[in-house]
């Protein structure tokens, strides 16, 4: 593929060059690089669920910096929301079991229980509440990653391929319109972790409809991040997080990790962007890990820190240590007993 200079045509492309479905180069997942040997291994898959189109739930959290949980609220949303938790569980079950045993039966059970939901339309209805529209931001980003993870089996008619597809796109669209009605108040979550969340869900969308105008909002949702890092590693917008400053930097590393695996993918070097700052967030997480005391003496509180290291504080590295090799997050990363997190559609890219 032709470059210019440092940037390949993709990446020019998608940079000004291109932006519509007219565009020569389709877009390509993390995934596509390494195809499944496919196999007969069987696979169980559950009943495909009934999602509402629909959600109404609330925050949790009590106080200002979004760090005390009330139970009865935690309860409360949790029920609002296990039909779709569930699911997007199953969905990316299914999805990394076929990347890891080729199963045809798991490849069909991801496009099964897609093509239910995108026929009920779940979660492509009305969000009506800032809560509602995280969930969907969510769900989407597992359902659209588990999508391309299988994208190359098979598994699909041409009917369901659109079918899921222009599901994904209507939510990804919906949430997007979110984000962008509050880009003018900088103290928005149209500013922080959960803008990243929503990168990573429309990135994935734009890939798998081959939508450049969706997949480049995730890449400047990318560029805003890392363009907010510090000298010292840290995001400004989770520092206010009282005791669990910590947890959201690390939540928020997630989610920008992944979107530098898609620009990668397809040309564009984003953990170089802005002198590689994305390595000191990732310095700054790995050093809080092992000892929070930074943390604390910037917010005088004790951080909440995880009772083991799981997919969810460190599952990121597994792609970062293959670009990146560094024996400290190596063996961090050995501590987990797994790496797959649902909400960046399981298991990270190889």
């Amino acid at each position: 593929m032709a470059r210019h200079g440092s940037v390949s045509l993709l990446a020019f492309l998608i940079l000004g060059g291109c932006l519509g479905e007219d565009c020569e180069d389709n877009l390509q997942s993390p995934w596509a690089p390494h195809p499944i040997q496919a196999t007969d291994a069987a696979y169980p898959c559950p009943p495909a669920p009934h999602l509402a189109s629909d959600l109404s739930t609330n925050s949790y959290y009590t106080d200002e910096h979004h760090s005390i949980v009330d139970p009865s609220l935690k309860k409360a949303y949790e029920e609002a929301t296990a039909s779709f938790t569930q699911a997007a569980r199953a969905v990316v079950k299914a999805a990394d079991n076929y990347r890891t045993t080729g199963s045809r039966a798991a490849a069909q059970c991801v496009i099964t229980l897609l093509d239910t939901a995108a026929k009920d339309r779940a979660l492509a209805g009305k969000m009506l509440s800032h809560q509602a529209f995280y969930v969907q931001g969510w769900s989407l980003s597992a359902w659209a990653i588990a999508y391309l993870k299988v994208r190359g089996s098979g598994a699909a008619s041409a009917e369901e391929t659109k079918e899921i597809t222009a599901w994904h796109r209507k939510m990804a669209e919906d949430n997007r319109d979110y984000y962008e009605s509050k880009r003018h108040n900088p103290q928005s979550d149209a500013h922080n972790n959960h803008l990243y969340w929503a990168g990573l869900a429309i990135s994935a969308t734009g890939v798998a409809n081959h939508d450049h105008k969706l997949f480049k909002w995730g890449m400047d949702a990318y560029k805003e991040g890392v363009g907010d890092i510090t000298a010292e590693g840290t995001l400004p917008a989770e520092m206010n997080r009282a005791a669990r400053v910590l947890h959201y930097h690390l939540y928020a590393l997630g989610p920008l990790i992944m979107l530098a695996e898609f620009g990668e993918a397809n040309g564009l070097d984003l953990y170089a962007e802005k002198k590689y700052a994305i390595k000191r967030l990732v310095e700054r997480c790995v050093s809080g890990l092992q000892d929070p005391s930074y943390f604390v003496q910037h917010t005088g509180v004790a951080q909440d820190m995880p009772a083991a290291i799981n997919a969810e504080e460190i599952g990121w590295a597994k792609p970062y240590v293959r670009r990146f090799p560094d024996p400290v997050i190596s063996s961090l990363m050995a501590k987990a007993p797994w790496l797959d997190y649902t909400t960046w559609g399981g298991l990270p890219p190889d």
